[in-house]
């Protein structure tokens, strides 16, 4: 499937995944393309039965195993840099790919003047078979905003469960940041490459399936509501907070941010009063608020070596975003979220 060097290298990390992790790297191997494929592993420590059932079923994986679990970020970037490819092509361990679907990356990455994009394709939830997004928009407090409606266009940020990009690109860019922990890592990627001139791209010829929430936990509409975990959104709300911080122009980060560190605070007191829960507030406004505060110091060193590289300017920063706070959106919609 992969020879001394690859087209693509597919890196899948992988934690607990026995339910799941044999479909998606099934779909992998029964892709349709002429290329070479290379399909990388890291297993992060499992404790369930996932890594004996891929070293069996698919021998001719590369296999990287960590003793701690390291966590997302981490064993994206371990795989990436013992990657072969010359695209790179990640693949959660809980999604899997049409049969099309390397080879509509890679018409699209090699027809396209602009080759240092990134792209991901329609998202489709693996229970359901309901399209899910088409990437997805921003609004100007960096909260995600699914595209649902088919078609090929340029987005803000796509989910790392199924993404491509040039290995080149990711270098550039510094890979995940580790410091991230895990959730917001693919924002922060796509951030960059904007940033650096690149376009994120939602290419709809071709699907993947997601079991949504499988891995971390909530981020689910169910037909109660919307469902989340405190793990998901705490981490959730400091990390976009600093993708704010570090990848907004700074004249729009002078108005917004305020306006977001307020929003927070507010939003946090109000939940917590709704819910007769002060842990609410504490265990994720207060803890991403506090990360905000004491990390601000090192956010503005790597803002500044950040914003240095910057090559677009403020309105093409902001084409793909929407104004209208989308959290508001959601509480019309959906209620108020349950947490767990």
């Amino acid at each position: 499937m992969a020879s001394s060097a690859s087209v693509v290298s597919v890196c899948v990390a992988n934690f607990n995944g026995a339910e799941v992790v044999v479909a998606a790297l099934e779909s992998i191997y029964a892709q349709q393309f002429e290329g070479d494929i290379e399909l990388i592993v890291h297993d992060d420590a499992s404790t369930d039965n996932s890594l004996a059932t891929i070293r069996n079923r698919f021998p001719k994986a590369i296999v990287i195993t960590s003793e701690d679990n390291v966590g997302f970020c981490c064993a994206n970037n371990r795989m990436v840099a013992r990657a072969t490819g010359e695209y790179i092509l990640l693949v959660n361990n809980d999604a899997w790919l049409a049969e099309s679907a390397v080879a509509t990356f890679h018409q699209a990455a090699t027809e396209n003047t602009h080759s240092s994009d990134i792209y991901t394709l329609a998202q489709y939830d693996a229970t359901s078979n309901e399209l899910l997004d088409c990437g997805m928009l921003m609004d100007v407090f960096a909260n995600p905003v699914a595209v649902k409606d088919k078609v090929q266009q340029p987005v803000a940020m796509v989910m790392g469960a199924c993404l491509w990009l040039r290995k080149e690109l990711w270098q550039q860019c510094g890979g995940f940041p580790e410091w991230f922990g895990s959730m917001a890592e693919d924002m922060y990627l796509c951030h960059y490459a904007r940033l650096l001139g690149s376009e994120v791209i939602a290419l709809t010829d071709s699907r993947y399936y997601h079991h949504v929430g499988h891995s971390f936990g909530g981020g689910k509409v169910l037909s109660t509501g919307l469902a989340t975990t405190f793990k998901r959104r705490r981490l959730s709300e400091r990390n976009k907070l600093y993708v704010m911080f570090l990848f907004y122009p700074l004249p729009s980060l002078l108005v917004l941010l305020p306006l977001h560190l307020l929003g927070l605070l507010l939003e946090g007191v109000l939940l917590a009063l709704v819910k007769r829960d002060f842990g609410v507030f504490s265990r994720i406004y207060a803890y991403a608020l506090g990360a905000f505060v004491c990390n601000f110091a090192d956010l503005c060193r790597r803002r500044r070596a950040i914003q240095a590289r910057r090559t677009i300017g403020t309105r093409k920063y902001f084409s793909v975003y929407r104004w209208f706070p989308h959290k508001i959106s959601m509480l019309i919609k959906h209620g108020i979220p349950k947490l767990h």
